[in-house]
């Protein structure tokens, strides 16, 4: 049965410019199955969809449905909000779903390092690889990663990045354990309209707010009872959670 690793982020990458306000970056999202995937929880998604809004052609953004645009300028409404709230979190509940998740405090990650600080966005990716293989296991079974594409620049250094991977390997994981166990890397955009990405979308956001203390309209309980935890020691955090730098 092949697996699916579905990845989004939160934040800005660029260690050049650090923002006071939002100064974490978050690579994230949703280790399915891939029957799964196209089948019950794309289907779950839909009713969600076609329940509150009248179609399934609308895709969930958090960027749209926080500004109330793109098919979204209902959420002004405060009724209409709190019963999409409590309808998206009961359907994240529901999901048979393992959230993989890297965070990093930029501002803290240059500190550490300084010029010598990895590029957030390519250090998550790698660690993130490294987990999916954990998780994947020994079982024969194959994982796929999709990824929203970004402009053309940032694509082509994923791909390089992602060619890396493949050769030399990640901290913990030999390139000919990483190519047994996971098949490709594919772009795909939010038009692509996979279910899969839309959940991936929803979980960094909430989880690059935690770390900032603030508050979030999807429930933390719910996605921290959902994260990837190593079977040998039982752990969430350093393992499906993984927060940079860490504490010394």
């Amino acid at each position: 049965m092949k697996k699916i690793l579905f990845l989004d982020e939160s934040g800005d990458h660029n260690l050049a410019i650090i923002d006071p306000i939002h100064p974490i970056f978050v690579l994230g999202g949703i280790i399915v199955n891939e029957d799964y995937a196209h089948g019950e929880l794309a289907d779950k998604l839909n009713i969600f969809k076609k329940e509150l809004f009248g179609t399934t052609d609308i895709i969930l953004h958090t960027a749209d449905f926080t500004r109330q645009k793109n098919g979204f300028e209902r959420m002004i409404e405060r009724e209409f909000c709190k019963i999409f709230y409590e309808k998206l979190n009961q359907l994240v509940s529901e999901l048979d779903i393992t959230i993989l998740a890297c965070a990093i405090r930029k501002d803290l990650h240059i500190t550490k390092y300084g010029m010598e600080a990895l590029d957030p966005y390519l250090l998550s990716l790698n660690i993130l690889t490294e987990r999916f293989c954990f998780a994947i296991g020994h079982d024969g079974i194959r994982g796929t990663i999709f990824i929203e594409a970004r402009d053309k620049i940032s694509n082509r250094k994923l791909e390089i990045a992602w060619q890396n991977i493949q050769i030399s390997g990640t901290k913990f994981m030999r390139p000919t354990d990483i190519n047994h166990r996971i098949s490709n890397l594919e772009l795909k955009t939010k038009q692509d309209n996979l279910a899969g990405l839309e959940i991936a979308d929803l979980i960094v956001t909430p989880i690059a707010r935690n770390f900032l203390n603030r508050t979030s309209r999807i429930d933390l309980d719910i996605l921290h009872s959902k994260i990837w935890i190593n079977n040998i020691s039982g752990e969430k955090n350093g393992h499906g959670l993984i927060i940079l730098p860490k504490n010394e």
